[in-house]
């Protein structure tokens, strides 16, 4: 659309091919969408979830048991 333009060549140069990144981005989002609809579940779903938190550990103390800090 604007490829023959010397701004646009200015602006990719400058900026990046932004409209191809947005693109690119909407196609990768249109398809995994499309996996989501077609089988209920995204992509990689068997895999454990990655956002659920860790269980918290205890840190040991650097205290002896039964020491206080004065």
């Amino acid at each position: 659309m604007f490829q023959d333009a010397p701004i646009y060549h200015r602006l990719v140069a400058e900026r990046g091919d932004v409209p191809a990144r947005v693109r690119d981005a909407a196609e990768s989002i249109r398809r995994e969408l499309e996996s989501i609809m077609r089988t209920g579940q995204p992509p990689g779903a068997s895999r454990p979830n990655l956002f659920t938190p860790a269980p918290q550990v205890r840190q040991a103390s650097a205290l002896p048991p039964g020491s206080l800090p004065q």
